[in-house]
């Protein structure tokens, strides 16, 4: 998948196209890659994701395919902004998570749940961490290995950010291991390029976040334990840039609130595999 942004469909997988939203910056990198889903020669379509409230790039979508519905992966706003607006285009339901972010009728989606649509047969993965209504989407018949829409649960590139106190690290921790069982499955991230392995990226996901909280007790042996959100940040982050600083102490703070929870005069947090 080679990002460029603009109103065309780019091909990311057998059943899967995406368009790239123009909405780069520093936590939507890129831009937010809108997913259309459908079997092929399906003159249906599925929308995951619509992005920003871009009439430009609302309207591409929309001329897809006939859009029976749209999907959200969570909250955020570089993902449903757009919704309302999408649903008022094509009339398809827009279902997610959370309800408020639900249009047209559209019912909130359940873990488990087998949605048929546009020819093909999504499952709903229930992952929190990111946010608290963070979900995936399973495309088993997609490739040899499946494929999974993962949102922001894992990107393209670089790390996941924890939007602490909706996400929590100890959510996360079990939501990869739950999508490493799914094995060498394609990743398709809401933001960056896809990826091979859906195991290999989670279990290098597992390891950053394992470097850290290594880190983090290191600070707080030096500082103390109760050692304050900036001055973890300070220590850890030192050179962070300003633009994603905010990110980054939501990071540590949902990893202190795990350390100090698991931990008891700095015992072993129990391995997460």
């Amino acid at each position: 998948m080679t990002p460029v942004t603009g109103p065309g469909l780019q091909r990311s997988s057998g059943l899967t196209q995406f368009i790239l939203a123009p909405n780069p910056g520093p936590m939507s990198l890129d831009g937010t890659n809108s997913y259309v889903l459908r079997a092929p020669g399906h003159p249906s379509v599925v929308v995951v994701d619509p992005g920003p409230l871009d009439e430009a790039h609302l309207a591409a979508l929309a001329r897809s395919g006939v859009v029976e519905l749209v999907l959200v992966t969570h909250r955020h706003a570089d993902h449903t902004a757009g919704s309302a607006r999408l649903h008022e285009l094509t009339g398809a339901p827009v279902r997610a998570a959370d309800p408020g972010h639900c249009h047209g009728g559209g019912a909130p989606l359940t873990d488990g749940e087998v949605i048929h649509a546009a020819g093909v047969d999504i499952t709903v993965l229930a992952t929190p961490g990111h946010t608290s209504d963070s979900v995936c989407f399973h495309l088993a018949a997609d490739g040899q290995h499946g494929s999974v829409l993962t949102g922001d649960t894992v990107l393209g590139r670089g790390t996941t950010v924890l939007d602490y106190p909706d996400g929590t690290l100890g959510d996360y921790l079990a939501t990869l291991d739950r999508l490493e069982s799914l094995g060498a499955t394609a990743v398709l991230p809401a933001h960056g390029p896809v990826l091979p392995s859906l195991q290999d990226t989670v279990r290098g996901y597992r390891r950053h976040r394992e470097e850290r909280l290594a880190q983090i007790r290191a600070v707080l042996d030096r500082l103390g334990r109760d050692a304050s959100v900036r001055e973890v940040t300070d220590a850890v982050y030192a050179d962070v840039d300003p633009s994603v600083r905010r990110a980054a102490e939501l990071s540590v703070a949902a990893q202190l609130s795990y350390l100090r929870g698991h931990e008891s005069g700095g015992g072993a947090v129990p391995a997460k595999r």
